[in-house]
């Protein structure tokens, strides 16, 4: 230690008198790793790009070519809705089918009704519920509905898993499969 360092030493509580180039000799690997721990702890949320659940909607098979229906187009779809997706308030320029194959959507009319039926389409199917304007029903694997363009309805995964609803549509050309609504508050 030279002499202007030791000028300058003034050991307090017992601690030895190190020039400054020792002492950043020794700080620097606890420093980096409390830097590395405080990145590691703030890094996974600075910046956060996670997106919300949402529903991803294939179309297997479409034709505009529609016998007896003009200007329609004829849609079948698979649609998943992630578990937290919120599908917001629509209609569709059409009528659309739709059977749940796996999972619960939660599923709230505010014009028109649905009605919910189980069984195969060809043979009786037994009637489960209506659901009218201003109320919400869970609507299971194996049941199905039958929205019209004037049906305003929304629907959400509440559930653990992904719900899986394959859609079949006669839209009027050009439709996108679904149309948000706006309309005044419910009450």
């Amino acid at each position: 230690m030279g002499a202007a360092d030791q000028a300058d030493c003034r050991p307090r509580s017992g601690l030895a008198c190190l020039p400054l180039a020792q002492v950043s000799r020794y700080l620097t690997i606890p420093l980096v790793l409390l830097a590395s721990f405080a990145a590691g702890v703030l890094l996974p949320t600075f910046g956060n790009s996670e997106t919300a659940p949402t529903a991803i909607r294939n179309a297997l098979a479409q034709t505009s070519q529609v016998q007896g229906v003009p200007d329609r187009t004829m849609v079948l779809s698979r649609v998943v809705v992630e578990r937290g997706a919120t599908l917001a308030l629509h209609h569709h320029f059409g009528t659309q089918i739709a059977r749940i194959q796996s999972g619960v959507l939660t599923y709230t009319v505010r014009q028109g009704s649905v009605v919910v039926r189980r069984g195969e389409s060809d043979r009786e199917p037994e009637v489960v519920r209506t659901i009218k304007a201003g109320q919400t029903a869970g609507i299971r694997a194996g049941q199905w509905i039958v929205e019209q363009s004037s049906d305003i309805h929304q629907a959400a995964n509440r559930g653990t898993a992904p719900v899986v609803i394959y859609i079949a549509t006669l839209l009027t050309k050009g439709a996108p499969p679904s149309t948000p609504v706006t309309l005044p508050p419910a009450g």
